[in-house]
This record gives structure tokens, sequence and C-alpha cells, in this order.
């Protein structure tokens, strides 16, 4: 490629979910061009104001917020937030002169996106989930392309715009070659018994993490070894309910840090059906057990598990089952080398490797 200045606003966040992949997404822009400038566009008062940052990117922050689908009157303050945010944006868009817009999900990416496509510049969305969500159905009519990480994606979008890419995951826990002993000593634990890791998203998950301290004893004396992620919401609450209870084989954080690490040794991963997630769990073969998040707009971590579930590449739990089923399947699970040999290797065939670079591809062909 003839070496220009090229130009992208990268918009989204709100989750992990949403944020590492778009910074997976810079990061293969850099690689193939290296003098293209970045400029990130998030929420204000959302993680990616953080996390976008420490990855080396300079981010614009809007004053949006989530609509309140239960209680509608209180979106009074919402839609005048949502009209602040467009101006911005569109201000923002003018002054940096991108050469192309991408869109990753979360409260940014709507706005962000509708100004750049009333502006002239070509937009990229990029939809991680297996059920399109309504704000990229609205913003596909204007989109150059789509790009998607699930099959039959053409009941939301318009086949001529979409691209089979997958989600783009981050990096470290891909080039991480550390055997699964070594992690385990790494991590304090018995390298001969089994280890679960069990998540909630990068937030958190109150319904998990409930079902985890009503049964907490039991998981004490259990032969197998745990790595909980609580989300910073809840890791204070955790805690307190923890004083005085000896748990050596239970490792209790708000976040992880090195995640790659923690792959590594873990023989069952327990988590929310976030889409960049369970990419994560298909690059790297883990058996894992699906919780979807009953809270998500239309219910579409239900469906990316069940993509997952009808290929027998995973098990899953409904939210409501969690108080008695949990521990009992993940024993179960843990214990039956066979369906963990099974699990992983179906798994495998659902991952689709160099998302990123196949994003920042699709990117580079929109431009003028």
């Amino acid at each position: 490629m003839k070496e220009t200045k090229l130009k992208v606003i990268i918009s989204g966040g709100g989750t992990g979910g949403h944020i590492f992949p778009a910074i997976s997404i810079a990061n293969a822009l850099r690689e193939v061009a290296p003098t293209c400038e970045i400029l990130f566009i998030g929420a204000q008062d959302r993680m990616e104001m953080q996390r976008v940052p420490q990855a080396g990117y300079e981010i614009v922050g809007l004053p949006i917020k989530g609509f309140n689908r239960a209680q509608v009157w209180k979106n009074i303050s919402v839609v005048s937030l949502l009209i602040k945010s467009l101006f911005k944006a569109r201000k923002t868009i003018k002054e940096f002169s991108p050469d192309v817009v991408v869109g990753v999900g979360g409260f940014a990416s709507g706005p962000t996106l509708k100004m750049a496509e009333m502006l002239g510049i070509p937009t990229l969305i990029q939809e991680q989930n297996s059920y399109a969500g309504v704000t990229n159905k609205l913003l596909a009519k204007g989109a150059s392309k789509i790009c998607v990480a699930y099959p039959k994606m053409e009941q939301f979008f318009k086949a001529d715009k979409i691209v089979l890419t997958g989600n783009p995951v981050r990096q470290d826990i891909l080039t991480n070659t550390m055997s699964q002993e070594d992690a385990k000593q790494t991590l304090k634990f018995d390298p001969k018994r089994p280890v679960v890791l069990i998540l909630g998203g990068s937030l958190g998950a109150q319904s998990i993490n409930n079902a985890l301290l009503g049964m907490i004893d039991e998981l004490g004396k259990s032969p197998i070894q745990f790595i909980w992620q609580t989300g910073k919401l809840y890791i204070d609450r955790v805690r307190t309910a923890l004083e005085g209870k000896e748990l050596n084989n239970i490792i209790v954080t708000d976040f992880i840090t090195d995640m790659s690490m923690a792959y590594r040794a873990v023989d069952l991963i327990v988590s929310r059906a976030g889409a960049s997630s369970i990419s994560e769990f298909s690059l790297l073969g883990k058996p894992v057990l699906l919780i979807p998040s009953p809270n998500v707009a239309e219910d579409h971590q239900t469906k990316n598990a069940l993509a997952l579930v009808d290929n027998q590449a995973a098990l899953w739990l409904k939210d409501n089952e969690l108080k008695d089923q949990l521990y009992p399947l993940i024993n179960e699970t843990i214990n039956n080398k066979a369906l963990l040999n099974r699990l992983s290797e179906n798994i495998k065939r659902m991952a689709l490797p160099n998302s990123a670079d196949n994003i920042a591809a699709e990117v580079l062909k929109l431009v003028k």
C-alpha cells in the first residue's frame, strides 16, 4: 500500500467486549499503515476512557447514556444527552476529518456513525453478536461495510455489505506459550487439580456472584480450584462476605489483568455469553459453560450461546438455574474428560482467526 496519512475514527465501548476488539482493530491498522492517525470516540463515564489511553490511543468522550427501557419516563435527560452527543460527535468528526469511521457497538457508536454518514464519510460496522441489535440495524442502512462474526446475518443486513471476519481478540492471549502446569503453579495452585475460571464480564454479574456466595462452603471444600472474577461493582461486597473464611482453593479478584495466563491455567470456563469472550474461548479451544445475561437488549447473549450449544461446542444454564444447578454441573463436567475434549474440539471449529487483520483490510478498502 502507498504510504498515506490515513485517518480513522473508532467508536464504541462500555464493556471490555467492545473495547478490546476496538483496540485490536486499531493495532492491526497500525501494523499495515504505521503512520495512520487513530482517534477513539467513547462515552464519558464508561471504562473506555481509561482502557483506550492505557493502550496508547487518544479518546474523546460523549455525554451519552443508555436508555432506561424499564422506566421510560426517566429518559428525558437521556434524550438531551443524545442531542448533545450528536453535536459533539459532528464537531469531532469535522475537526479530525477521518477517511473512515468504524463502529464497534456501545453507546457512543450510534451518534458517531450517524454523524459520519450525514457528513458523507464511509462507515464500517463491526457486529459482534449472532443477533443484530436495533442500533446496528438502523446504522446498517448507511454503512458501507458490515463485518460480522456469525454466518446467516443476511436476515439483518444486506448481503452485499456483509463480510464474515469474526471478532477481534486480545493478541496476548494467542501469543502466551506457558504450559498449563506452569500457569497453575504461577497462580499457586496444585498443578494436578483442575481449575475453573468464573467470569461475569468486565463489570461483573450479580446473579453469578450471588449464586457463588450461596454455595461458598461447598466450593471451599471442593478438590476443584477456582479463579473468580467478581467485576469491579461487586468486589467489596464479595470480600466482606468472605471475611474469616479459609478458601485456599479460590482466587477472588475484581479484574484479571493477565487474562492470557488465566486462560492457560484453566480446564473449564464459566462465563456470560458476550460475543467477544466467546471468540476468545473459540480461538483457544477452551471448554465453556455459558450463562447468558437476561439483561441485554434483544436477549442476544442467549442467541450467542445457542449458536454454540446447537453445535455441541458449549454447555449452558439459564440465569435462574444457577442456584441449584451451577456447582453440580461444574463438578460433573470437570470430571468428564471425554466431554471436555469434545467441547474443546467443537468450539475450535467455530473460531475465525485473524479477525482484526481482516477488518483492518476492509477499512483500507473504504479509503477514497
